[in-house]
């Protein structure tokens, strides 16, 4: 029973992985920047909560950090249409 509450809370991390990167290969960059927010909360409450064993916070510590340095900047809003020549 303990093996598969953590197993869920780590398939839950995982799944917001994939929904990110399935959302960034589609271009839905508020879906992308919507999922990324939610595995950062995620995985400060579960590390808070002392629920990641040392290996799980190392992976996904360096996830959110290459997902926070890719993710700079990747919003609809910032974009520039391309007819202003800009």
């Amino acid at each position: 029973m303990f093996f598969s509450k953590i197993n869920s809370r780590v398939e839950q991390l995982d799944r917001l992985v994939r929904e990110i990167d399935s959302n960034m290969e589609n271009n839905y960059k508020d879906a992308a920047q919507s999922a990324f927010r939610e595995l950062t909360e995620q995985f400060q409450m579960l590390q808070k909560g002392g629920k990641l064993n040392e290996r799980q916070e190392t992976r996904y510590s360096a996830i959110i950090s290459r997902y926070s340095a890719r993710l700079k900047g990747y919003t609809h809003k910032d974009q520039k249409p391309y007819w202003t020549g800009q």
